[in-house]
């Protein structure tokens, strides 16, 4: 088998290593999330309609055009061409195969928790929206969710992409903000209660931090092991992730 057979077979498997490893602890974390929460969700129901009748005074035409923009921005029209557009910028434009696979690995396991959740949780959503209904189930929010694990990684990226201290003071907060404002946005619509929101913020925060450590670890493993193969070395300790890094 030539060399390049071997980086071929060896990158082959790191990316199913990957899947296995992420599916792994996609279910180990549904099992856990499903036994803290499932049995406190209803408990939370006075302080949500406490919150929705807050929000209420504030509710005008301007700041619903203003929260469906927002909300824009976390649905799945807007999130599924975003992570395929990242993967294809890191595939040929700037050859980082290993950050298209993060994005690749991280946008589908939340999805898929996502889903998983949902169907297991099965809250329907609050019964006056503002303006329209939302369709399928309500706890956690899928806007959540998937705004924490796009935006999130895009912070994680630029994070150890940009050196220039000030451009990631001017980047990273406006794009914590914008986490909170697509969350916020589904509260104030009543499509979803606030638990749902800061339920989907929580798992979608944890999910991200797992993910990617799960990921650098697979990652480090196949560079040691590539590097032994190739060169008879082992390639740099890779250090776990943090809340604090992103």
């Amino acid at each position: 088998m030539t060399n390049r057979e071997k980086r071929f077979w060896t990158g082959a498997g790191i990316v199913t290593a990957e899947m296995l490893g992420t599916l792994a602890v996609f279910t180990a974390v549904v099992s856990g999330i499903v036994l803290l929460i499932r049995p406190r969700v209803r408990k939370f129901k006075r302080i949500d309609l406490a919150a929705f009748d807050k929000v209420k005074p504030h509710i005008t035409e301007r700041n619903n055009e203003l929260m469906l923009f927002f909300t824009k921005l976390g649905k799945h029209g807007f999130l599924i061409p975003a992570n395929l557009s990242l993967i294809l910028f890191y595939l040929f434009i700037r050859k980082h195969s290993w950050f298209s696979i993060r994005v690749a690995s991280i946008s589908i396991s939340s999805l898929l928790l996502m889903i998983a959740l949902k169907k297991t949780f099965q809250r329907k959503r609050p019964l006056d929206p503002v303006l329209s209904k939302a369709r399928g189930l309500s706890f956690p929010s899928g806007h959540a969710i998937m705004s924490v694990t796009f935006y999130g990684l895009i912070i994680y990226i630029l994070s150890h992409e940009i050196e220039n201290r000030a451009v990631k003071v001017a980047i990273i907060p406006p794009m914590i903000i914008l986490m909170q404002a697509i969350g916020f946005s589904r509260i104030y619509l009543r499509v979803h209660y606030p638990s749902d929101v800061v339920a989907g913020h929580l798992i979608g925060l944890g999910w991200l931090l797992t993910s990617l450590n799960v990921l650098k670890g697979l990652e480090a493993y196949n560079k040691r092991k590539t590097l032994q193969l190739f060169d008879g070395s082992a390639a740099p300790k890779i250090l776990p992730l943090t809340a604090t890094q992103l």
